[in-house]
């Protein structure tokens, strides 16, 4: 039988989910990104914004990402194309694309999605755990997908950006699945049948995001895992929940790993609406770690996971759904 090693090096590995320190002037943290290479992860897709940010705070990041990125050309590859990812895994590179998590980053302004686009945002939800102007959120009185949603999805569906209904509410996600007409993703979203939470999802969602061509990546948030556990083998756990009732070309990784601990605990004691304590948020919690990847892969082997299912969940999956949806960028 093949090693989870050998199996990591012979595919694309992609992490749909990652998160650096949202400071644009502060690039201390960056170069901790060779660790997603060094654990065996070809591609990440990096936060550049969430909840209440706005404009500014979104172009001001992904300014910085991009300028820092492109300065180390020789380590890391921007990603315009899906072409870019393999260019990439050849070379030695790391591949980097960048995602928004809520519709605030547009404010009232949709043209600004192309621009997004344009810079190398791949995915984008359209709330994140409160209700905006687009859509509801998981952990409020949800107000369902809004005409202004609607709009929204149309505008990256025409610009080839992947909808996202991680952090929506019920009533949102399944209202988003019925209106975009391509597939769409839960970009890092856990089972709520394995563990209950807000944050986690249906497997009525999941089957219907599964019908509709689109992934559900697992994340690695340790109080969607469990009581802030954030073992492999509870990692495993979920993954496996999700392969079993939709099928291994429907799952994928999204480990919302983020780097800067002091910034999680700031940002948990700050906004206190968005991360109630009592929903598990707080001091000292903790993330699956991207190194943790070959202990997570060897738990699939052990549980009898056959090396193409594993090709695909590991990274063959979001590829899919890239190839469908992206658009070359003028």
């Amino acid at each position: 039988m093949r090693s989870a090693r050998e199996i990591i090096d012979g595919c694309l590995v992609w992490d749909n989910h990652g998160c650096m320190p949202l400071r644009p002037i502060d690039t201390s943290f960056l170069p901790q990104l060779a660790r997603y290479r060094a654990a065996g992860f070809d591609h990440v897709s990096l936060n550049i914004g969430f909840g209440d940010d706005g404009i500014e705070q979104h172009v001001r990041m992904i300014a910085s990402l991009r300028e820092w990125l492109a300065q180390r050309a020789e380590e890391f590859v921007l990603v315009r194309t899906v072409g870019d990812i393999e260019l990439a895994r050849a070379s030695g590179r790391l591949a980097v694309s960048f995602d928004i998590e809520g519709a605030n980053a547009v404010a009232d302004q949709i043209s600004l999605v192309q621009l997004y686009f344009d810079l190398g945002v791949r995915w984008m939800l359209l709330a994140y755990n409160r209700n905006n102007a687009a859509a509801g959120g998981c952990q409020d009185d949800d107000c369902g997908l809004t005409d202004f949603g609607r709009s929204l999805i149309d505008e990256m569906t025409r610009v080839g950006m992947v909808v996202c209904c991680s952090h929506l509410g019920e009533r949102s996600a399944r209202e988003v699945l019925a209106y975009a007409p391509g597939p769409v993703i839960f970009s890092h979203s856990n089972p709520s049948a394995v563990r209950p939470h807000p944050r986690n999802i249906s497997d009525a969602l999941m089957r219907t995001c599964a019908a509709k061509g689109g992934v559900v990546g697992i994340n690695g948030v340790g109080p969607f895992l469990g009581e802030n556990d954030i073992r492999s083998e509870t990692f495993v756990r979920h993954l496996d929940h999700a392969v079993q009732l939709i099928g291994p070309q429907h799952v994928a990784l999204g480990l919302d790993y983020v780097f800067d601990q002091a910034e999680v605990d700031a940002g948990m004691a700050a906004m206190k609406d968005t991360f109630p304590p009592e929903l598990g948020y707080g001091n000292g919690m903790s993330f699956v770690r991207p190194e943790q990847l070959e202990e997570i892969v060897t738990g699939l082997l052990h549980l009898g996971y056959a090396v193409d299912d594993l090709r695909a969940i590991l990274g063959g999956n979001l590829m899919r759904v890239a190839q469908q949806v992206w658009k070359v960028p003028a």
